[in-house]
């Protein structure tokens, strides 16, 4: 039987679902219940279930898919490589081709001076390499006490251990005993939820200026490092006040502390620039890569790092760290495959220039609704604040997430999967989006969002 093209009915396939997967940030009981969606094949920008429903997937699987579904050339690419040599490791002084032309590409692609990458599997191990390599750094430079890394609150930057330390969500910290030691997090950037009788420029100043307090209290000879999404995703889109970065950037110049910026997210052509960094004129000494790396058709992430710092830890001696699967070459050679579409068929350029002003044109009208607070949006990120009281940026009374979660359920209804977090709606489509896709996604969402304040009114929950 083949699974994919003629797969058994939608309920059994449920039944083995609940029975034997264990699913990320879900309660098992509660999916075992409903049943899990079926997703077996996907197009373009859309999605199809195993009941044949058809979904506009505005958030680009897991903010990943930016070349969007159904490109046979990373299949093709996957397949020649799998021929010619389907793995081998990184380990003892060994490399093969694909390791050797993604480096050389990312090096020519990715801003400044980081111009060597220490490859992970995903984002989440990338980031955990990234604690391991800026204090294996300050150790070689006889600093060893610079330990300290200062993050964000409601930040996200994956879900091991480590990753999930460096993470600032309250959830995660609750379980497995996190954060590790020697992680600080201060105030995010979020001016509409925190902002209070601050202009948002004033804000954005108060917030950066929190790290330069922190680096006061723990002392600069602790502090290694501060990491940073440009554009925090998973906290709900968070785009940061225009006066946010250059103070940042301003603090770390002028302190001993290295720059890390988690461009998981943002990179490789989301907010309309190659990356983030390019759109907020970040300087990092680390960058962390992944996801649109390979536009997710495979796994695949690293830590870029500056010639500095790349400099000592080569010569520090073994750099004890390092993965199986590192610059494992399928991966890499349908990465360098992705970027060669990306780059040929100039879709970062038609992004910047094209669908996000027109996506930015669009989406902002949401504003005008009666129940949307905010409509922010950069390149091809976006997100709604939702509130029973626009004018004072006011929350519900009901639980946080319960209205997002409503409109949520409306827009699988009306077919689009856009993501809740809280009360926030946030879209992170395929970059390969056109003006037509956009016009059928805002008529969704506007019309999703429109259930949702209707059905929230009448629940009594609009207050």
């Amino acid at each position: 039987m083949n699974m994919i093209t003629n797969h058994p009915p939608t309920k059994e396939l449920q039944e083995l679902d609940a029975a034997h997967h264990m699913h990320p940030f879900t309660a098992g009981a509660e999916l075992a219940a409903k049943g899990a969606r079926v997703i077996t094949s996907a197009k373009g920008v859309t999605l199809t279930d195993s009941e044949g429903v058809e979904l506009m997937d505005a958030m680009a699987g897991l903010w990943c898919v930016n070349i969007g579904y159904g490109r046979h050339e990373l299949a093709e690419a996957a397949a020649r490589q799998m021929r010619e040599l389907p793995y081998y490791n990184t380990f003892f002084q060994t490399t093969h081709v694909p390791a050797v032309a993604l480096a050389t590409k990312l090096a020519e692609l990715v801003p400044g001076d980081l111009n060597q990458v220490f490859y992970g599997c995903s984002g989440s191990d990338a980031n955990d390499t990234n604690i391991r390599l800026v204090r294996h750094y300050w150790a070689a430079k006889g600093k060893p006490d610079k330990k300290v890394i200062i993050s964000r609150k409601n930040a996200y930057h994956g879900s091991t251990v480590a990753a999930a330390s460096l993470g600032g969500m309250s959830a995660m910290h609750a379980q497995g005993g996190l954060p590790i030691p020697d992680i600080h997090h201060i105030d995010e950037p979020n001016w509409y939820a925190q902002g209070g009788d601050l202009s948002p420029e004033e804000f954005g100043l108060e917030r950066a200026r929190q790290l330069e307090q922190a680096i006061a209290e723990i002392g600069e000879d602790r502090v290694a490092a501060f990491i940073a999404e440009p554009i925090q995703g998973a906290g709900g889109v968070i785009i940061p006040p225009e006066t946010y970065w250059p103070e940042i950037q301003r603090i770390c110049d002028a302190h001993e502390i290295l720059l890390i910026a988690d461009e998981v997210i943002c990179g490789f052509g989301r907010t309309g620039n190659w990356f983030g960094c390019d759109t907020f004129n970040i300087r990092p000494d680390i960058m962390t890569i992944a996801k649109g790396l390979s536009s997710g058709y495979a796994p695949i992430g690293g830590s870029m790092v500056s010639d500095e710092v790349a400099e000592v830890i080569a010569n520090a001696g073994d750099f004890n760290h390092g993965y199986t699967y590192s610059a494992h070459p399928v991966s890499a050679a349908v990465a360098l495959e992705n970027l060669r579409i990306l780059e040929e068929e100039k879709i970062v350029d038609t992004v910047r220039d094209v669908t996000a002003p027109y996506l930015a044109e669009r989406w902002t009208e949401l504003a005008d609704h009666p129940m949307i607070g905010e409509a922010k949006v950069c390149g091809m990120v976006a997100s709604v604040a939702m509130s029973p009281d626009k004018a004072n940026r006011a929350p519900f009374q009901a639980p946080a997430g319960t209205i997002g979660l409503m409109c949520r359920d409306r827009c699988f209804e009306n077919k689009l999967v856009m993501r809740h977090v809280g009360d926030r709606m946030i879209i992170s489509p395929p970059l390969i989006l056109t003006k037509d896709d956009i016009d059928t996604l805002m008529d969704r969402a506007y019309r999703s969002i429109d259930e949702a304040y209707l059905l929230a009114k009448k629940e009594g929950l609009f207050k």
